[in-house]
């Protein structure tokens, strides 16, 4: 299973998750880092480990506040080995062709309108938003596995930053409908004990962040 870490970028910075709640993100403050630069909080994740992936939000477009392009030009000259996993409230087939100068889109489907450019996109990924039970996007992207790429992501907004646990339940009925797609987590997960239950349930991988950052998952538990 795969650890992916996790940059929430809000104006050229990374910030710190809370709950989801993306109002309330700020510069994060890590001992993996002097400062909240991408590329230097990069360089002191990879101290941790050789990542092959990043997923990278671009809060700022994804709110319809601007864009990071800057910041991921820069992470992709300094890491050009690793694969960016790009979520920047993509909508548009011309968005996605943006991004994917940069590395894969990821399709939330809390930016889609309907269904369309997830069925036309096979080169992206898709993330299934949830806020609580409730599913953020059209149903039809929920309802209808037929539609979704070869990647998907299981994004549980309200645990992101909150160490609340994984939802091992939703991911597993997830899976089980995904026809052989492989289906990552992410939010909530606290430990390594965390890390051993996705697996038990099939995750290829999960999304970290403040896990990371505070030691609460190390080279150890992944190894």
């Amino acid at each position: 299973m795969q650890v992916i870490p996790v940059l929430d970028l809000i104006e050229g910075l990374v910030v710190r998750a809370k709950m989801g709640d993306r109002d309330a993100y700020r510069p994060i403050e890590s001992p993996l880092s002097a400062t909240a630069d991408p590329v230097d909080v990069t360089r002191g994740l990879m101290r941790l480990g050789r990542f092959p992936t990043l997923y990278i939000a671009d809060l700022d477009a994804i709110r319809g506040r601007g864009d990071n392009f800057a910041a991921l030009a820069r992470l992709r000259q300094a890491f050009a080995d690793v694969e960016l996993w790009i979520d920047n409230g993509a909508a548009t087939s011309a968005m996605v062709e943006a991004t994917q100068r940069y590395g894969v889109a990821v399709l939330g489907s809390e930016s889609q309108s309907d269904a369309t450019l997830v069925a036309s996109r096979a080169d992206a990924l898709l993330s299934l938003d949830f806020r609580g039970e409730a599913f953020q996007g059209p149903p039809e992207l929920l309802s209808q596995p037929k539609l979704w790429p070869n990647r998907v992501i299981v994004m549980t907004l309200h645990r992101i930053g909150g160490a609340t646990g994984p939802d091992l339940e939703r991911l597993a009925a997830i899976r089980a409908r995904a026809g052989g797609r492989r289906i990552y987590a992410a939010g909530g997960v606290r430990d390594a004990a965390d890390l051993a239950a996705l697996k038990a349930v099939g995750a290829a991988g999960v999304l970290a962040a403040s896990a990371l950052h505070d030691g609460r998952i190390g080279p150890a538990d992944w190894a």
